[in-house]
């Protein structure tokens, strides 16, 4: 495939992933407009946010196998229509049962984001340019991450909060429309690379579900996630709680933040390359980057006891881009250890247990928030998970090794 073609793909699949994150986010940022007017409590939301993530759980593994049988050609823009449709619905939503419904429908409809993305990648970049390509995909997907506290709230205060769902909904089938028009990849006479190849009807879910690997990256995904959602649905409640920062204020610690994670996306992308040059094997290269990033994400425990929001906004910032550089180094290394006809049931299974671990900790947010206790608990618990996950992976898989 021409590299200006994989450019063009690489672009269009970032360009989907900063929708998903604005149609994610939100709610969580319009949480004190909405909370408000709509009469909820920190456990109406934190009920309505594990909704999301229990709706993206129960559809995940059939997304997988779905995304597999289909190929990505048609399931990119399958994705992005079915989200964006039912992102705008949002706008429509007046209690919270209703919203619950339609977050779970969301969280459904998102499922097919992440394998998605996952597949394309590897079916148009080599084995030595993915880990980059994952990089600068995680960064710059997390521009949307940065755009929607900063824009959101000025669309919200100027339109309203229902239309503002609709907007950022509607910009998806604008999307979908660039993609029908394009074309990305049809050139191409016959799949690329065999991660493009549908699976073979030997290929049982039996085979994956029984491979230590599946169940190393499993569990990674599992610890990791919960941090990623508790703080996409719980940072802005967490500056307008603790450091009292109203709707148009706390879009750019938001930001900064977000920033601080698509930084870190490009530096394990940077780190597995410039390790890979120096011949670092394949299991201590990516073992020792994800103990480093687990280091890094540590003292997020302390960010509600800054003085400041902005002392606060550069620890989790901290935390973010750790985070994002240690699932980075998931996302290659599961392209590297899974054979390809299984990597986006692979991702699948790592989403599900990441969207259930994801779950459980938004539930566990409005509980322990509503009860008084504040984030320490939440955040204690956050500080462990990255370092308990790269421990779960070497115990699993003592040595990693490239798959053909």
């Amino acid at each position: 495939m021409p590299q200006s073609r994989n450019l063009l793909i690489l672009v269009m699949v970032i360009l989907a992933g900063m929708l998903n994150y604005a149609d994610r986010q939100i709610i969580a940022i319009l949480k004190p407009v909405l909370q408000h007017d709509l009469h909820w409590s920190d456990v109406d939301y934190g009920h309505m946010s594990a909704l999301f993530q229990l709706g993206s759980a129960a559809a995940l593994l059939g997304a997988g196998w779905l995304v597999d049988r289909i190929g990505w050609r048609r399931a990119n823009p399958l994705a992005v229509g079915a989200w964006s449709l039912v992102a705008m619905a949002q706008a429509a939503a007046r209690t919270a049962a209703e919203f619950g419904g339609v977050r779970f429908a969301l969280g459904g409809a998102e499922a097919m984001a992440t394998p998605t993305a996952i597949k394309t990648i590897a079916a148009v970049f080599s084995p030595k340019a993915r880990a980059m390509a994952f990089g600068v995909m995680n960064a710059a997907n997390g521009l949307g991450a940065i755009a929607t506290p900063l824009l959101v709230p000025l669309l919200a205060l100027k339109v309203g909060w229902a239309n503002a769902f609709l907007s950022t909904g509607g910009l998806g089938l604008l999307w979908v429309a660039a993609w029908v028009a394009l074309k990305p990849g049809a050139e191409a006479a016959a799949p690329a690379r065999p991660a493009d190849a549908r699976p073979g009807p030997t290929l049982r879910w039996s085979v994956v579900l029984y491979d230590r690997r599946t169940w190393a990256i499993a569990g990674a995904k599992a610890l990791s996630d919960q941090v990623w959602w508790l703080l996409l649905f719980w940072a802005p409640d967490l500056f307008h709680r603790v450091y009292h920062l109203g709707l148009d204020r706390f879009g750019a610690p938001l930001a900064v933040m977000y920033a601080c994670a698509s930084l870190g996306s490009l530096a394990a992308g940077q780190i597995a390359t410039s390790l890979a040059a120096f011949g670092v094997s394949l299991n201590a290269a990516r073992k020792l980057s994800l103990l480093g990033f687990s280091v890094l994400a540590a003292p997020i425990w302390f960010a509600p006891l800054m003085q400041n929001a902005w002392q606060a906004t550069a620890i989790l910032g901290l935390t973010l881009a750790a985070h994002q550089a240690y699932s980075t180094t998931l996302f290659a290394l599961i392209t590297e250890i899974s054979p390809p006809a299984r990597v986006a049931r692979v991702v699948s299974i790592g989403a599900f247990c990441g969207n259930l671990a994801g779950s459980a900790i938004l539930q566990a947010a409005g509980y322990v928030l509503g009860a008084g206790y504040g984030y320490g608990p939440l955040l204690g618990l956050a500080a462990l998970s990255y370092l308990v996950g790269t421990a779960w992976i070497q115990w699993l898989v003592p040595r990693l090794e490239l798959e053909a």
